[in-house]
């Protein structure tokens, strides 16, 4: 079995894993991601070397004993360590091995990086244009890439239709950008902590069903209402703003009427997602397991890389 050091580059972080006979052994984390190096190259060249030399050092570990450096998403992003194009849907497994660029990037490492390409919609339309990189290779780590709808949460959280193993469509929307954002920059600041709060389904309902009603500019702001009027808790305002920002996103899932739809990212947005899925959608929904959804970046790109063997 070969082994492999994966690098999941985000647009705010970047995950580097050393793997061992397709086991993940040890990590590194680096909070920036491909927005970091916008005027300023060097800095995520130097996070990525540095975390490299880390994970051989501490398994006793030498560059040559690693088959390739497989790296994918925002990585290979003007603003990466290697822009690499995108390739156009229909794309599966066979698409994104043929598509793979190897360079040897010596200030960084002696070991060759394989960049996995990411991939666009061929389409003309502005509704139907699109782009991703990093969700193509978590796809393929996720149940093999069986056919249906992925929903992958994140700071831009992608809906992906899978069939006949390739990814024949999907549309971005800003999720998780726009939960922090509206947070941190509007009159909702302080409303609750993300990260001391639990979900309350019937204010998660209650959101997404007055987001419905009155559209999402009126229902943030009884955000506030309920916090200043209504005395609600933490708990039931943060479920109430979840169900609100993600009515657009859910709504479009359902649209797609998928006979699946397979729930991944963190388990916090995977968890709301699953819940309001449930409740309005009538396609089977498998929330990932943990494990599935956290590897599945680093199973995926492996996958692409070992294609034809």
């Amino acid at each position: 079995m070969a082994n492999y050091i994966t690098i999941d580059g985000g647009t705010t972080n970047t995950r580097v894993n050393l793997v061992v006979d397709r086991k993940i052994v040890d990590k590194e984390f680096i909070p920036f991601g491909a927005k970091a190096s916008i005027g300023n190259r060097d800095k995520l060249r130097l996070a990525i070397k540095d975390a490299i030399v880390e994970l051989l050092e501490r398994q006793k570990m030498t560059s040559s004993d690693i088959t390739r450096i497989l790296a994918s998403g925002m990585i290979t992003s003007e603003h990466g360590l290697m822009e690499i194009p995108h390739i156009k849907t229909p794309a599966g497994k066979s698409e994104l091995h043929s598509a793979m660029r190897e360079v040897l990037l010596e200030d960084i490492s002696d070991i060759p990086f394989v960049f996995i390409s990411g991939v666009k919609t061929d389409a003309q339309e502005l509704c139907d244009i699109d782009i991703m990189r990093g969700e193509e290779s978590e796809i393929f780590g996720i149940c093999g890439g069986a056919d249906g709808v992925y929903i992958l949460p994140g700071s831009h959280s992608k809906i992906v239709t899978v069939d006949g193993g390739k990814i024949t469509d999907f549309k971005t929307m800003l999720t998780g950008e726009m939960i922090a954002t509206l947070l941190d920059g509007t009159i909702l600041k302080g409303s609750f902590d993300l990260n001391s709060v639990s979900l309350d389904k019937e204010y998660l309902f209650r959101g997404y069903e007055y987001c419905r009603e009155h559209g999402i500019n009126e229902a943030l702001f009884k955000v506030r209402i309920l916090k200043n009027v209504l005395k609600a808790t933490e708990n039931e305002l943060y479920s109430f703003y979840m169900g609100i920002i993600l009515y657009n996103e859910v709504n479009y899932i359902i649209s797609v009427r998928a006979e699946r739809i397979f729930v991944g990212g963190k388990r916090s947005l995977r968890n709301i997602l699953t819940s309001l899925l449930e409740r309005y959608s009538s396609s089977e929904v498998v929330a990932l397991d943990e494990g599935v959804a956290a590897n599945a970046t680093t199973n995926g790109v492996i996958e692409i890389f070992e294609h034809n063997n």
